[in-house]
């Protein structure tokens, strides 16, 4: 993880100071919008870490400990029961093609919790984001090799619910 944050969360931070000071320095329209790509792959890649980061908690303090609360009681309602939960998240984050995320979403239009993924860096802008797994590579590689399965199955023991609880309670308010 310490090679993830430094260097992979690291290049899209200064990726995106590069493209916003290019933007900044530039008049012409043509560069402004030559920049969006950049713009959007590294604000997503800075925000979409940034969440992941949070979401996780070493497995000897609170990660992995879901206790009885909102976002148990709401897991259970919309999955069956929170083993569900995870095999369905797994299942579709495993399925992502290339690069991406996997997530657990709050769809405010309908007022459930939702998996979705996005490609790439791509921030989840459709959902409040309430759980964000990263399933690049560079997330999982080093220590499971090109299984993902494996991969998936130990981030829950990382996974920090009290996190994901307070991100869905702030979601419903």
């Amino acid at each position: 993880m310490k090679l993830h944050h430094t260097r992979h969360h690291q290049g899209y931070v200064n990726g995106l100071n590069a493209a916003e000071k290019s933007y900044t320095e530039t008049s012409s329209t043509r560069e402004k919008i030559a920049l969006q790509s950049a713009l959007k792959f590294n604000g997503g890649g800075h925000i979409n870490h940034s969440l992941f980061w949070t979401n996780m908690s070493p497995a000897d303090k609170d990660g992995g400990k879901l206790e009885d609360g909102p976002l148990k009681q709401a897991l259970e309602r919309e999955f069956g029961s929170v083993e569900e939960f995870k095999k369905k998240f797994n299942a579709t984050t495993a399925a992502v093609q290339g690069s991406g995320w996997g997530w657990l979403g709050y769809n405010a239009s309908t007022k459930k919790l939702e998996l979705v993924t996005t490609a790439n860096q791509d921030p989840l802008i459709t959902h409040v984001p309430i759980i964000g797994v990263d399933i690049w590579e560079h997330a999982f590689y080093l220590q499971y090799h090109n299984v993902k399965a494996d991969y998936l199955n130990a981030i829950w023991n990382v996974i920090n619910f009290k996190e994901a609880e307070r991100r869905l309670l702030d979601a419903t308010k």
